[in-house]
């Protein structure tokens, strides 16, 4: 702003803006500023591309600091018990477990005369060796395509003899295996525009059109955008009267499930979400910039350069949860709830439930 005579001037640019908004016969309905509504013609606009024995073991670290990076396989991994504290292990949902032995790390290096392995599962049976379980000759077990019902409690009970005392020896090892996903995370994003009288039906009409061509602009990328909310407020501008403007709140999220096969990196949901992330983002930022360039006229119903706000959310399927405190093994991850908690939508967090005594409970009975 300048100052003339001690009273503040607008810039001429916003001054000239002023006057087309109290022309009448300038004020135009934009249902998107110059883009039309047929794709093909949008995705041209945006220039698309593709693209222990004696030690105490609260948790197994199984390299689950970038979880979601498929460099480290979980099923490559190692772990070891012990006699104490029962050990927890992750393993995502329809992959295989890491190979979990019936060992504490000094029995590991130690020499073991005529060992013998049995393994239980969380009810309490035996397990057998089967297509999805398998037990090696030295008591390891892994457990293949791991489903969220097999969540829960492993025993296994060691007995050996000492090579040189020869006296037999039983440990009972236990161990927590818990499902987890990933976070099926989304961006929330909110847009203002400047509007027709907030009861006009052209906001309304506009308001359908904008949701189409957001929706349409990141199908390919298998992602969906919906309107959260949609309100028209007066707003009181500096020596310019009363505006109306539209207050959009919006989410956009990878359409996938738990239950899907996992696929390659190229496809993996968050690199769909950041890419649709983009689109959107060019999406408005090219009507701002036609609006700066128009020299003739100013819509009615306008996009408000500036006003686009984008922000990350995690959520977890129902049954699911995040607690670094309680998995600080898997921080990052949704893991499978527990005996006495639930989640009963797409929530962060298990919530408490003592009447809940399975895995993955996603009501409170």
């Amino acid at each position: 702003m300048a100052s003339e005579g001690g009273r503040t001037v607008a810039p001429p640019r916003r001054r000239q803006l002023r006057r087309w908004r109290r022309r009448p016969q300038h004020r135009l309905l934009l249902f998107l500023l110059l883009l039309g509504a047929n794709v093909p013609a949008v995705q041209s606009f945006l220039n698309l591309e593709g693209k222990e024995d004696g030690v105490t073991v609260t948790s197994v670290q199984i390299d689950t600091s970038l979880p979601f990076e498929g460099t480290t396989p979980l099923s490559t991994a190692k772990v070891v018990g012990s006699s104490n504290i029962p050990a927890k292990v992750y393993v995502k949902l329809n992959h295989n477990t890491p190979h979990v032995l019936c060992l504490t790390q000094r029995l590991r290096d130690a020499e073991l005369t005529d060992p013998q392995y049995q393994w239980r599962g969380p009810a309490g049976q035996t397990l057998p060796d089967t297509s999805n379980v398998v037990i090696t000759p030295t008591g390891t077990l892994i457990v293949r395509h791991f489903k969220e019902e097999m969540s829960g409690t492993y025993t296994c009970t060691l007995h050996y003899s000492t090579a040189v005392k020869q006296y037999e020896k039983r440990f009972i090892l236990k161990y927590i295996i818990y499902a987890y996903t990933e976070p099926n995370f989304y961006y929330e994003f909110s847009v203002r525009y400047h509007s027709a009288p907030c009861q006009s039906a052209y906001n309304m009409s506009f308001e359908k059109k904008l949701l189409e061509l957001l929706k349409k602009l990141i199908s390919e990328l298998t992602c969906e955008v919906i309107l959260l909310k949609a309100e028209c407020h007066h707003i009181k501008m500096q020596r310019a009267g009363l505006q109306n403007e539209v207050f959009f709140l919006f989410s956009v999220f990878a359409l996938d499930s738990p239950d899907e096969v996992i696929c390659s990196s190229n496809c993996a949901a968050m690199d769909r979400l950041n890419k649709a992330k983009e689109l959107i983002e060019a999406f408005f930022q090219k009507q701002g910039e036609r609006l700066e360039e128009s020299k003739s006229m100013l819509p009615e119903i306008y996009y408000i350069e500036g006003t686009l706000h984008m922000v990350w959310v995690n959520r977890c399927f129902p049954g699911y949860g995040m607690d670094a405190k309680m998995h600080p093994g898997c921080p990052n991850c949704c893991v499978i709830c527990g005996p006495g908690t639930y989640n009963p939508q797409d929530g962060v967090h298990c919530l408490t439930c003592n009447t809940s005594a399975i895995y993955g409970a996603k009501k409170c009975l």
